[in-house]
């Protein structure tokens, strides 16, 4: 309960910097409403409610991104149990959410996210690798994010499919993925990839898209992580 709480707090608050992220490369965060009226709030307009001054409602839907980090926070209790990590997955949650979202409007994973985050989560791993009752090492997730961030870069250096955004997200996923083990890299790996083609076979059966059309390749990384935790976290 105490976790889809918590997801449930943590997703209303997306949508207002959802909505200000989803930018292409080359504009500056969005600081209006698309009727031009400025964002208010607390943190800068970061924070709150997504809708402006005018009383205008924008960004995603507050209840699917509610719903979507309770959930996600849901299963991660119930599966994983009361480990040490499961207080640094359910903090990373959120902004697994956040970056899903805006990856799907506008095909980007901000720096101001993923790297501060890669930091962020290996530090809070380090903490829980020495607590009792961990399931994890933190060697592992060191190395998982080290290898796996390289094998997203040589991939972008050779595939057009591959954003260097997905780079510097492979370097947070290889951390949570590795803390389980190798077996389990390979699983959130095969399931991200296994995602994003029944995605993109989808869009092509349904006429909107072809052979050579992109689609955001984060989100479903993300859920193959969260497959492979789910997964590698459980002894068979």
């Amino acid at each position: 309960m105490a976790a889809a709480l918590w997801g449930g707090g943590t997703g209303v608050l997306i949508p207002r910097p959802a909505y200000r992220f989803s930018v292409p490369l080359e504009e500056p965060w969005r600081s209006a409403c698309p009727d031009g009226h400025p964002l208010t709030g607390t943190g800068g307009g970061w924070l709150g409610r997504a809708r402006c001054a005018a009383g205008d409602t924008y960004g995603p839907s507050t209840l699917s991104a509610t719903a979507a980090t309770a959930i996600v926070c849901t299963l991660l209790a119930a599966v994983i149990g009361l480990r040490p990590e499961l207080v640094v997955w359910l903090l990373l949650a959120p902004t697994a959410v956040l970056l899903a979202t805006v990856d799907f409007a506008a095909h980007r994973l901000p720096d101001v996210l993923t790297l501060p985050l890669a930091a962020a989560l290996l530090f809070l791993l380090a903490v829980a690798a020495v607590l009792p009752g961990s399931g994890g090492s933190w060697t592992w997730a060191l190395l998982g994010s080290g290898i796996f961030g390289a094998c997203f870069l040589i991939l972008f250096l050779l595939s057009k499919g591959i954003g260097f955004g997905d780079v510097k997200l492979a370097l947070v996923l290889g951390a949570v993925l590795g803390w389980y083990g190798w077996a389990t890299v390979l699983v959130g790996t095969f399931a991200g990839y296994l995602f994003a083609a029944l995605y993109g076979i989808g869009l092509m059966l349904a006429g909107r898209a072809d052979r050579t059309s992109r689609i955001p390749f984060g989100p479903f990384l993300l859920a193959g992580t969260l497959a492979g935790v789910l997964l590698g976290s459980q002894p068979f």
